[in-house]
């Protein structure tokens, strides 16, 4: 990769990164809800739709306040169907 290239959106940390200097790294999630903050924002990598938590999701009826970590097992992208440990950290 170019030197003067940006990361593509979602892309993986160079090699020999810092993980303290990656945090809210796009991409960074990678189904490890253990990264989660309560009020982290995820999108949607298929369809870009994002889950806030201070929204929750009407279509599932999930509460607003409910942070990602805690969404149900079955839960999907409202939109695509996409599954959970596919969406992006949002910075």
């Amino acid at each position: 990769m170019n030197p003067h290239t940006p990361p593509l959106h979602g892309s993986l940390p160079p090699e020999g990164a810092d993980p303290q200097r990656l945090q809210g790294f796009e991409g960074s999630y990678l189904g490890n809800r253990e990264v989660l903050r309560p009020d982290s924002r995820l999108e949607c990598k298929i369809c870009w739709w994002v889950y806030d938590p201070a929204v929750g999701d009407p279509q599932w009826q999930i509460a607003a306040g409910t942070p990602f970590a805690d969404l149900p097992s079955h839960w999907r992208c409202p939109n695509c169907d996409c599954e959970p440990d596919q969406f992006l950290l949002l910075p």
